[in-house]
C-alpha cells in the first residue's frame, strides 16, 4: 500500500501536500511548526489537517505492521496461498485485515475441530453442496461409535458445528453482518436485577433502546459506564431474522436443487453459527466501535472547551491581590506583583467576628503594593467573599474578579507548586494559582493535567491514550499560537513549545538565572541540549521583549529576518521603522521578495508581524460580575433573567455559572429560537450569557436554564 497515495485520497488533498507534511514529520517538526512557517511546502494546510495526516500516517503503518505479522504467521504454518497473500496485500482496513484471517488465526479448541478430527467434514461438505442426493444413506456412512460418532443426530450435530465455524470465519458473511449492525442495529440496555437502588443514577437506562449509531455520545459513555459498574447490561443487536436472511443468501442454494432435509440442516448450521459466533464477534465489534465514535466526540468536546479556555483573555501584567476562599478555615490572602511574584500573604475571616480586621487588612495591603485587581475563587465562600470585597471602599480603577478555581486545589499539591513555592503550604500556593489566572489563563493553566480543570464530558471513560493526545496538541497549539515571553515564562510553560521538552526547558531557565535575561534569539543556542533543530522548531515562537534585534520580539522567524533587512534597505530605512508601522507596510511589494523558499504565505505573515509584532490574539479582558442579590441556590426563581458565564460545553448543552455554587444547564433545545446541532455554534467556555430560569430542583440540586429569546 502506498500510504502517501491512499492518505491523499482520504482527506482530498494534493500527494504532494501529504508527502511534505508526513516528511516534515519524520525529520522531527512539530505541528505549530509546520503550520506556521512551512506554508509553502504544504499550500498552507492548517493544524487540524497536518494532525489528520499525522494520525493517518500511523494508522497506515500499524496496518502494515499487522499486515507482516500476518503473513509471517502464514508463512510459518505453511499456510500461506497466492491468492490469500494477493487478499491480504489489498486489505484497506484493518477489519478487512482480520476478517482474511480470521479462518486461520490459531485457536483454542473448538467444537468444529472436534468434529473435524472424527472425520464429519467431508459430511458438512456434503450438506453445503445442497444437491439433491439421499441424506440418510449418506449420513450413515460416518455413524462410527469408534470415532465416538455413535448416532445420525451426532453426525449431523458435529457436520452443522464445522458449517458454523465455516460461515463465521467467511470475509464476505462477516462483512455482510456487520453492515447490518452499522445500519440496524439498537443499543439496549437493562438493569440488573437487583441492582435498582444501588445504580439509582443510571434510572434512565434501565430500560432503554434506540438506534445505536444514531445515539449521542453522552448516552453511549453513560450505558457504558453502567454496564463497566455492572448496574447494566448493554447490547448491540440487529433483528435476528434480518441477520439470518443476509447470511442465508451466502450460503443457502435455489430450493429447487436441494433436498429439503439437507436445506433444513445448512440453515440450522446458520442460525447457530449467528447467534453463537458471529454475532457475538461482530456486536463486540460494533460496541468498540460505538465506544471508539463516542470517545471521539467527547474528546473534541473537551480540545474545543479547553482551547477557549486556555485562549480566555488575559488581564495582563497587573498587580493583582488573590483570595482563595472558606468560611471555617477562613479566606486564604496573596498578594502578587505584576510578574506573579508572591509580595505577601495572609489570612482572614471576613465571614465571622474578625470581620473588621478583615477588611482593614485587604484596604492595607491593597494600598501597599498599588493592588490593581482583586481575584476570589469562585468555590466555597466565593460569593460571599465577593460581596464583601465589592462592598468596601477601594481605591478607583481596583476590579473585582471572579475566577475559576477548578484543578486549582490540584495545582497546590502538585511537584511543580512545591518546587515553585517550597517555603509556602498548599494554601498559600492555591491563591497564587487563582492570581495569576486572572493575569494569564494559559500560563498558570498548562501547570495542570487538563482532566482537572472541569471542562470535558465524560473524560474519565474515553481511551485515554486518545485523550491524552488531544489534550497535548491543544495544549500546544495554543502556546505556540500565543507565544512565549523566553525570559519570564516558566519552565512548564517552556516545555509546551514547538521544539522543547521539559529538559531543554528546565535548562533554559537554569541558564537565564546563571548568565541573566536572554538578548538575542541566537543565544538559546547556547542551552545544553538545545541544538539547531530544536531551535528551528522553537525560535518562531519565544520572544525577547527587550532584545538587541526588534524582530526577537516578533513571530518573525529568524530564518526570515534576512528578508526583512532587505524590505528595510529597498525601503530606505531600518527595521525599526517597519515595526508597527502598518501603512508604510502596506505599501511593500511581495512578490519582488518570491523566492523558490520563500512565497506569498509567508512574506505575508513577515508583513502582519512587522504591522504588529508579537501581538496576543486572546481577546481583550472585559469585566464580569453576577447578580447582587443571587447567592444560593434558593435565591432563584423561574423566570429570573441573570446573567452567567459558560463553564462547559457538552454534547448536550452548556453549564452556566450564575454565582450560586451550582452551575445550572442549558439544554441544547434551549440554546437558541432555532434548531440547535452542536451547541459549540452557540456558546464557548467562559462566555458571557444572560439567561433565563426555567426550574429549580433544591433537593437534587438541579438549575435549568435556557438563553432563548422569545420565551418556551
Amino acid at each position: 500500500m502506498n500510504i502517501i497515495n491512499t492518505i491523499s485520497r482520504e482527506l482530498g488533498l494534493t500527494q504532494k501536500q501529504v508527502d511534505a507534511v508526513a516528511t516534515l514529520l519524520e525529520q522531527g517538526s512539530t505541528i505549530p511548526f509546520i503550520a506556521r512557517y512551512r506554508k509553502e511546502m504544504t499550500d498552507s494546510l492548517d493544524e487540524v489537517v497536518i494532525a489528520d495526516i499525522r494520525d493517518r500516517v500511523q494508522i497506515l503503518k500499524d496496518l502494515s505492521v499487522r499486515r507482516e505479522s500476518i503473513l509471517k504467521s502464514l508463512r510459518e504454518r505453511t499456510l500461506l496461498t497466492p491468492e490469500l497473500n494477493t487478499a491480504i496485500d489489498l486489505a484497506v482496513s484493518m477489519t478487512e485485515l482480520e476478517d482474511l484471517y480470521e479462518k486461520y488465526r490459531p485457536k483454542k479448541r473448538t467444537r468444529a475441530q472436534a468434529a473435524r478430527e472424527k472425520g464429519l467434514e467431508p459430511l458438512a461438505n456434503f450438506l453445503l453442496a445442497q444437491k439433491k442426493l439421499d441424506l440418510p444413506s449418506e449420513i450413515r456412512k460416518f455413524v462410527c461409535p469408534e470415532k465416538e460418532v455413535a448416532s445420525v443426530e451426532e453426525a449431523l450435530a458435529g457436520a452443522r458445528d464445522i458449517i458454523a465455524e465455516i460461515v463465521n470465519e467467511d470475509p464476505k458473511a462477516r462483512a455482510a453482518v456487520r453492515d447490518l449492525f452499522l445500519a440496524k442495529s439498537l443499543i439496549l440496555s437493562r438493569v440488573k436485577k437487583g441492582k435498582e437502588e444501588e445504580g439509582s443514577k443510571f434510572q434512565d437506562y434501565f430500560d432503554w433502546s434506540e438506534p445505536a449509531f444514531k445515539t449521542p455520545s453522552h448516552r453511549v459513555l453513560a450505558m457504558l459506564r453502567g454496564k463497566n459498574e455492572s448496574i447494566l447490561t448493554v447490547h448491540v443487536l440487529p433483528e435476528e431474522v434480518l441477520a439470518l436472511v443476509l447470511v442465508e443468501r451466502l450460503f443457502l442454494r435455489h430450493p429447487s436443487k436441494t433436498h429439503p432435509d439437507i436445506r433444513d440442516q445448512v440453515k440450522l448450521a446458520i442460525k447457530d453459527a449467528y447467534k453463537r459466533l458471529l454475532s457475538k464477534s461482530i456486536e463486540k465489534e460494533s460496541l468498540a466501535l460505538l465506544k471508539l465514535g463516542a470517545d471521539d466526540q467527547a474528546i473534541a468536546v473537551f480540545v474545543t472547551n479547553l482551547r477557549e479556555l486556555l485562549l480566555s483573555a488575559p488581564l495582563g501584567e497587573k498587580r493583582v491581590m488573590a483570595i482563595d476562599p472558606g468560611f471555617r478555615t477562613g479566606c486564604k490572602l496573596d498578594c502578587l506583583d505584576s510578574q506573579g511574584k508572591l509580595l505577601d500573604h495572609d489570612v482572614i475571616f471576613p465571614h465571622d467576628k474578625g470581620r473588621s480586621r478583615a477588611g482593614q487588612t485587604i484596604i492595607n495591603l491593597v494600598k501597599k503594593f498599588k493592588i490593581e485587581a482583586v481575584a476570589i475563587g469562585n468555590g466555597t465562600a466565593g460569593r460571599e467573599t465577593e460581596s464583601f470585597v465589592r462592598e468596601m471602599d477601594l481605591p478607583a480603577g481596583v476590579e473585582v474578579v471572579m475566577v475559576d478555581e477548578s484543578g486549582a486545589s490540584i495545582y497546590s499539591a502538585s511537584a511543580i507548586a512545591r518546587e515553585e513555592f517550597p517555603d509556602h503550604d498548599i494554601t498559600v500556593r492555591g491563591a497564587i494559582s487563582i492570581g495569576r489566572r486572572l493575569m494569564d489563563p494559559l500560563a498558570e493553566l498548562v501547570k495542570i493535567d487538563p482532566k482537572s480543570i472541569g471542562v470535558g464530558q465524560y473524560q474519565h471513560d474515553v481511551d485515554q491514550k486518545l485523550l491524552r493526545k488531544g489534550l497535548d496538541d491543544v495544549v500546544k497549539s495554543c502556546v505556540n499560537q500565543v507565544g512565549v515571553e523566553a525570559n519570564t515564562a516558566s519552565k512548564d510553560l517552556l516545555a509546551q513549545v514547538s521544539g522543547l521538552n521539559p529538559t531543554i526547558a528546565a535548562n533554559m531557565v537554569a541558564y537565564r538565572n546563571e548568565h541573566g535575561p536572554f538578548t538575542t534569539r541566537r543565544a538559546f543556542l547556547k542551552v545544553p541540549r538545545l541544538g539547531p533543530k530544536a531551535f528551528e522548531q522553537a525560535a518562531g515562537f519565544l520572544r525577547i521583549q527587550n532584545g538587541k534585534n526588534p524582530l526577537d520580539k516578533s513571530g518573525i522567524h529568524p530564518e526570515s529576518y534576512v528578508v526583512v533587512t532587505q524590505m528595510a534597505k529597498q525601503e530606505g530605512c531600518k527595521i525599526e521603522q517597519l515595526l508597527h508601522n502598518a501603512q508604510r507596510v502596506r505599501t511593500i511589494n511581495l512578490t519582488s521578495y518570491v523566492t523558490p523558499t520563500v512565497g506569498l504565505p509567508t512574506l505575508t505573515d513577515i508583513t502582519n508581524e512587522l504591522a504588529s509584532p508579537g501581538r496576543d490574539p486572546r481577546q481583550s479582558f472585559q469585566s464580569f460580575s453576577f447578580d447582587d442579590t443571587i447567592h444560593k441556590i434558593t435565591d432563584l426563581v423561574p423566570g429570573m433573567s441573570v446573567p452567567g458565564i459558560v463553564t462547559n460545553v457538552t454534547a448536550f448543552g452548556a453549564f452556566v455559572d450564575i454565582g450560586v455554587h451550582q452551575d445550572g444547564l442549558v439544554h441544547i433545545s434551549q440554546l437558541a429560537d432555532r434548531y440547535v446541532k452542536d451547541p459549540n455554534e452557540i456558546v464557548s467556555v467562559r462566555q458571557q450569557v444572560r439567561v433565563r430560569v426555567l426550574e429549580v430542583d433544591v433537593k437534587r440540586k438541579r438549575i435549568s436554564l435556557s438563553m432563548k429569546q422569545g420565551g418556551d
